[in-house]
């Protein structure tokens, strides 16, 4: 299996891959070199240069059906997405700022699904084409804030620091169905979250042929697919992780924004 990470190391940010159970970095100068985890900085493992950086980041509410039971809604009968902008994003083992004067900001463990190439009226049947690979977010939504569960506003899900992503990148070579993987979400050791890919409302294909049919997608450009049910408010101090099965388990801590 081919993991990807993008790690600061060194005062330089490098390339590299998952190694028996180390990082080796794919950079020149330093190809090969093996380094433990916690000797660097992990960040996004998304391009961050040009062709292949994220222009657009699309993500879905209500997209489970349990999670649409949980807030009291039904299921959506077309995909309920909103953008998000790249400044949120932060990496794995990273710090997640809770502003102070909110009640409830809350995870969402999600699938992301990572595009390979420019896709523009794309079928569901030829959709898994068109993915480069998947990884881990975790895409904070603060309900304080909220004006609408539809379409969350900017100050709900667009924040600074609030979508951790990563470790990896998996190749989709390497995760024969996305559409069958376990997930769960664990605050300070203890399991507070449990769903599966199969319980989507609209699954990764459906995604592809309903925004291609209206929007060219690009290499490196993100979906990320919804969050199921089980959702609980994170105080500071929370340590918060989200596996996905075959994809990785992400690791985050919420911070106070004054201390």
């Amino acid at each position: 299996m081919s993991k990807h990470a993008r790690i600061a190391w060194a005062g330089a940010v490098h390339r590299a891959i998952e190694r028996d159970g180390q990082l080796e970095l794919q950079t020149p100068a330093f190809k090969g070199r093996l380094l433990n985890f916690n000797e660097v900085v992990w960040l996004s493992p998304l391009p961050d240069m040009p062709p292949h950086r994220p222009r657009t980041v699309l993500a879905l509410a209500i997209n489970y059906a349990d999670h649409a039971k949980e807030l009291a809604f039904k299921p959506p009968e077309e995909p309920l997405a909103f953008a998000k902008g790249a400044a949120s994003f932060t990496g794995h083992r990273a710090f997640t700022v809770r502003p102070d004067d909110v009640t409830n900001m809350h995870y969402e463990c999600e699938l992301a699904v990572v595009i390979g190439r420019e896709a523009k009226h794309v079928h569901a049947h030829d959709a898994y084409d068109f993915v480069r690979g998947y990884t881990v977010a975790n895409d904070y939504a603060i309900r304080d804030y909220l004006e609408n569960w539809y379409r969350p506003n900017l100050r709900v899900k667009n924040r600074d620091t609030c979508t951790p992503i990563g470790p990896w990148l998996v190749d989709a070579a390497d995760v024969p169905d996305p559409m069958n993987l376990a997930l769960h979400t664990t605050v300070n050791g203890q399991v507070t979250q449990q769903g599966n890919t199969r319980d989507m409302v609209f699954d990764v294909p459906t995604l592809i042929e309903y925004f291609t049919s209206f929007m060219t997608l690009y290499p490196g450009d993100l979906i990320l697919t919804g969050t199921p049910d089980g959702v609980v408010d994170c105080p500071v101090g929370s340590h918060v992780v989200c596996a996905i099965e075959g994809i990785g388990a992400l690791e985050n801590t919420i911070v106070a924004a004054t201390q």
